[in-house]
C-alpha cells in the first residue's frame, strides 16, 4: 500500500484507518461486558449448588450449557455477521443478555437455571459478541492483524479479570440472584451505544489474508481439503480447551474444597485471567511474526506444563503463583485460531470459519468443564481431572504439530523455486 493509499484509508474509515482502531475499542470493550456471561457461573457455582442441593457435576452443568450455547451462537452469528454486519449480532447479544440475567434471577430449580443460562446468556447472548466480532476484525487490519484479532478476542478475559472481584463483592451484599438482576441492567445500558459504533460496514476491499499465509484461496490448504482442515482445527480447538476449562471452570470450587474459602478462587481466577490478557496481546505480535500454527503450538505445550503443576502444588501462596502461570502460559491459545483460519481460508468465509473454530474452543471448555466436575464427584479429588486435561493437551499438540511440519513442507519447495 503507498503512503498517499495508507493515509486515505485512515481518513475514509478504511483497513487500518482510525475508525478500523476506534472499531476495535468498541469490539474489545462489547467483549469485556459481555463477556460476563462466560465467567459469572464460575463464581457463582459453589452459591447455586448450595441453594439447590445439587452434587458438583450437576452444579457444573449451567457452565457447560453456556459453553454449548457459545458453540451454536458462533457459527450463527458468524453467518448473520457475514451477511449483516456486525452491530447486528452485537445488539441482539446485549439484549438476550440483559433478559438471560434477569430471568436466571427468578429460576425455581437448578435445571431451569442450566437452560436459561445456555440459552439467553450463551446461545443468544454472549456469543454474538465474541467470535463474529473476532472475525470482523480480522477484515479491517493486514499489517496489523495478529495484534488486532489478539486484543478483540481478548474481551472475555478482560472480562475474567475484571467481573470475578466484582461478583464475589455483589454475591456477597445481595445474593447471587440480585447480582444476576444487576449484571442484566450493566449490559443493556452499556453494550447498546457500543454495538452502534459497528454500524460502518466492512471495507470495499477487506484486508487479504496476512502476508505468512500460503495461499488463503487454495482449495487445498496444506494439501487437505478445506473442510478436512478445518475438522482437524475444531478438533485440536476441542482438545486443547478441555484441558484449559479445568483450572478456569473449577478454581472457586477447588478453593472452597481446600478451605481458602471463594474469595481466594475469585482472585485466583481473575489473576490466571489477567495474565492470559498479557499472553494474548504479546501471542498477537509473534503471530504476525512467525504464522498461526507455530504461536499454537508453543502456548499449547507451555499449558500443559503449566497444567501439571497443580497436581504437586495446593497451597494458598503456591496455587496463587501456579494460577498465574496457567494464565501467561495459555491465553495465546485462542486468537491463533481465528488467525489460523485467515491464514489458509478466504476472507470471504471469515465469519462461519472462525465461528466454527472459535465455537470448538468453546465446547472443549463446556466438555472440559462437565468431565471435571464428574471426576470430582467421583473421586473426590481434582487430580484426575488435571490427569485427564493433559492427555487432551497432548492430542492437541499432537494434531497441531502434524500441520506445522505439512506447513514448513511445503514451503521448502516453494523457497527452493524462488
Amino acid at each position: 500500500m503507498r503512503v498517499t493509499d495508507a493515509t486515505e484509508a485512515w481518513r475514509s474509515g478504511g483497513v487500518e484507518s482510525r475508525y478500523a482502531w476506534v472499531r476495535l475499542a468498541a469490539v474489545t470493550l462489547l467483549g469485556t461486558i459481555g463477556g460476563v456471561g462466560m465467567w459469572s457461573v464460575v463464581v457463582v457455582l459453589p452459591f447455586v449448588q448450595a441453594e439447590f442441593g445439587t452434587a458438583r457435576g450437576e452444579a457444573s452443568l449451567p457452565y457447560t450449557f453456556v459453553m454449548l450455547g457459545f458453540v451454536g451462537g458462533g457459527v450463527l452469528f458468524g453467518q448473520l455477521a457475514d451477511r449483516r454486519g456486525a452491530m447486528l449480532p452485537a445488539l441482539i447479544g446485549a439484549v438476550s443478555l440483559c433478559l438471560g440475567y434477569v430471568a436466571t434471577a427468578f429460576a425455581p430449580s437448578m435445571i431451569v437455571f442450566a437452560l436459561l443460562s445456555g440459552v439467553l446468556i450463551g446461545l443468544f447472548g454472549a456469543s454474538a459478541v465474541f467470535a463474529p466480532l473476532a472475525a470482523d476484525t480480522s477484515r479491517w487490519f493486514d499489517r496489523h492483524r495478529g495484534i488486532a484479532v489478539a486484543l478483540g478476542i481478548s474481551g472475555n478475559y478482560f472480562a475474567g479479570a475484571i467481573w470475578p472481584p466484582i461478583l464475589q463483592v455483589l454475591v456477597a451484599d445481595h445474593g447471587w440472584r440480585g447480582t444476576h438482576l444487576a449484571i442484566g441492567v450493566i449490559c443493556l445500558v452499556t453494550m447498546i451505544p457500543l454495538a452502534l459504533v459497528l454500524s460502518r460496514p466492512v471495507p470495499a476491499h477487506a484486508a487479504p489474508g496476512p502476508a505468512l499465509a500460503r495461499s488463503p484461496d487454495d482449495p487445498m490448504p496444506l494439501g487437505l481439503r478445506r473442510n478436512t482442515l478445518q475438522g482437524l482445527i475444531m478438533v485440536a480447538a476441542v482438545a486443547c480447551c478441555v484441558a484449559m476449562s479445568m483450572p478456569q471452570v473449577h478454581i472457586v470450587a477447588y478453593c472452597v474444597d481446600l478451605g481458602y474459602g471463594p474469595a481466594r478462587g475469585a482472585e485466583m481466577l481473575a489473576l490466571m485471567l489477567g495474565f492470559g490478557i498479557v499472553s494474548r496481546l504479546i501471542s498477537g505480535w509473534v503471530m504476525d511474526r512467525i504464522g498461526g500454527l507455530a504461536t499454537l503450538l508453543l502456548g499449547s505445550v507451555l499449558q500443559g506444563i503449566a497444567l501439571a503443576l497443580y497436581l504437586p502444588f495446593d497451597g494458598l501462596v503456591a496455587l496463587y503463583i501456579v494460577s498465574a502461570v496457567f494464565g501467561l502460559f495459555q491465553g495465546g491459545i485462542v486468537p491463533a485460531y481465528a488467525f489460523i483460519v485467515r491464514e489458509y481460508f478466504p476472507a470471504a468465509q471469515a465469519g462461519v470459519r472462525v465461528g466454527l473454530a472459535i465455537s470448538a474452543t468453546l465446547a472443549g471448555m463446556a466438555l472440559g468443564g462437565w468431565l471435571s466436575g464428574v471426576m470430582f464427584d467421583l473421586t473426590g479429588s481434582y487430580q484426575a481431572a488435571v490427569l485427564n486435561g493433559l492427555a487432551w493437551n497432548a492430542l492437541n499438540v499432537s494434531i497441531v504439530a502434524w500441520l506445522l511440519r505439512r506447513a514448513l513442507g511445503r514451503a521448502e519447495p516453494a523457497a527452493a523455486t524462488a
